[in-house]
């Protein structure tokens, strides 16, 4: 797939699974926008353009959409990709707080809210568009303990069946991508994530390995491109066969 003259942009693109699609993206000949709040001064990515933005905030994702659309015309690809994930410990839920609970469905829900709300005005004067959302195969697998993420990534599943129906009479599909456990650096940090328990995820899996952010990449490439174009408010769960939806 080659989709030139095509823009892109990627949230949480700093590291992970966003880096990952942004990089694929961009070679598959995309110009690719990378958001995020946390780059690291660095690491310069030579395939995709690093913008600052915070995607729970409004008016900095406003921003970060008229710098692309004053850059390079708009952007023709979404990828809501952004979340806190790997820096959360799975607990009872009666220990989370409202101040935890609030954060993490702002950043993990509210920005993909924000972030298609910014573009579709784009997408709907050229009556094309890709929306591509990740969302969490937890949802589907009713993991407990982790109730306030499992809570945002299902909203993220019911925003993307409303918005394909709003949406597809604009020509803009929406999409979304639930991974299972990935193993990025985030995870491989978090000491919540031990060796035994990943061991289970993966016992626990049709396709008996550890899941990487570049397992995502295949599947992002086709809802991005004109081979899913009669696709949309689909949810494609990619964790190896651990679940079956």
């Amino acid at each position: 797939m080659v989709m030139k003259r095509k823009v892109a942009l990627v949230t949480g693109a700093a590291t992970g699974i966003g880096a990952s699609l942004a990089s694929a993206l961009a070679e598959a000949g995309l110009r690719v926008f990378g958001a995020d709040i946390a780059w690291d001064p660095a690491t310069e990515s030579k395939s995709y353009e690093q913008v600052h933005c915070d995607v729970a905030d409004a008016k900095s994702v406003q921003e970060c959409v008229d710098r692309i659309e004053e850059e390079a015309g708009g952007v023709d690809v979404l990828v809501n990709n952004a979340a806190m994930a790997t820096e959360l410990s799975p607990r009872p839920f009666d220990q989370l707080t409202p101040e935890e609970w609030t954060r993490v469905l702002t950043v993990n829900t509210l920005s993909q809210f924000l972030c298609c709300k910014a573009v579709v005005p784009h997408m709907r004067r050229k009556r094309w568009g890709r929306i591509i959302n990740l969302t969490s195969a937890t949802v589907f697998a009713g993991t407990p303990y982790m109730l306030h993420y499992i809570a945002s990534k299902g909203a993220i599943v019911a925003m993307t069946r409303s918005l394909g129906a709003e949406l597809g009479p604009d020509g803009i599909t929406v999409n979304a991508i639930a991974p299972g456990l990935t193993e990025t650096a985030g995870i491989q940090r978090n000491d919540a994530y031990s060796d035994e328990m990943k061991a289970g995820v993966i016992a626990s899996r049709a396709i008996a390995r550890a899941e990487r952010a570049e397992d995502l990449v295949g599947t992002c490439l086709f809802l991005a491109g004109e081979g899913a174009r009669f696709i949309t408010g689909q949810i494609v769960v990619v964790d190896g066969g651990a679940t079956f939806h």
